[in-house]
């Protein structure tokens, strides 16, 4: 029965499973299992959280109908075959830098992009990169197992990178300030190193500058930097609006009312 089969898992601190981990593991046909799966569903056990995919909601969990996301992305992400990393906000609350209680769960996977997840409670938004996953990314322990996260200096950057999908910048600046105070040298020189958007850097040294971050941090941005050409940007990148005189050595027009509510 399929579930004993979700017992077993339970007893093992696993919280997901797939249509075909079913299939290949329990002596019954395809029909039946899903006969059996849409019954737990019906009674709230389970949740579908994509086609062939499941969530196991335990009684701890049972009002919110929703796990959190640690205890069920690394299986998932194994299901599908794609690397992937918990980011934006989502990243910066395992940071501690929590200061805005999001609702949504944000991850980043390589092209191309998953639908967004959005069904009662639960709500998960996928962003693409074309970067290589795999630099500034931290494991870190769940119940379920280990888990994929940015680390703070990939989660400012993505955050800056990603600000016109999160709500504009206003919205990002005070957990960007948080995070600053988890930021270390051994990360940010691991970030330098690969990390492609060179507008983004600007922006990124501006706001060090602006939050008065260690100077040591500014200066590494800005070696990276004037190793090439970089020109005018956009604080907060508009269409219909281009960068006009700067003042500072960035390059960053600011365009936008600069307000951390910390």
């Amino acid at each position: 029965m399929v579930s004993n089969y979700i017992k077993q898992l339970l007893s093992r601190e696993e919280y997901s499973f797939s249509l075909d981990e079913l299939i290949e593991n329990l002596d019954k046909s395809e029909i039946s299992i899903k006969s059996e799966l849409s019954r737990l569903i019906a009674k709230n056990e389970i949740v579908n959280l994509r086609k062939g995919f499941y969530l196991i909601i335990t009684p701890r969990y049972s009002s919110a109908q929703k796990l959190p996301i640690q205890l069920y992305c690394e299986k998932l992400f194994n299901y599908l075959n794609r690397s992937y990393y918990l980011a934006l906000f989502t990243a910066a609350k395992f940071h501690g830098a929590s200061h805005q209680q999001i609702q949504r769960d944000y991850i980043i996977t390589e092209k191309p992009k998953y639908n967004d997840i959005s069904k009662n409670t639960i709500d998960i938004r996928f962003l693409t990169t074309s970067s290589c996953i795999g630099k500034n990314i931290q494991l870190k322990q769940a119940d379920a197992g280990l888990y994929k996260i940015s680390t703070p200096a990939l989660t400012i950057v993505d955050l800056i990178n990603y600000q016109t999908k999160l709500g504009g910048i206003s919205r990002i600046l005070s957990v960007i300030e948080e995070l600053l105070e988890d930021l270390k040298e051994p990360d940010m020189v691991e970030l330098l190193d690969w990390y492609p958007h060179r507008s983004t850097l600007q922006r990124f040294g501006f706001l060090l500058e602006e939050f008065e971050s260690s100077k040591e941090f500014q200066q590494l941005v800005f070696a990276k930097l004037k190793r090439s050409n970089f020109f005018p940007v956009l604080l907060s990148p508009k269409s219909d609006e281009k960068p006009g005189a700067v003042n500072n050595r960035w390059k960053v027009t600011i365009n936008v009312k600069i307000e951390s509510d910390l």
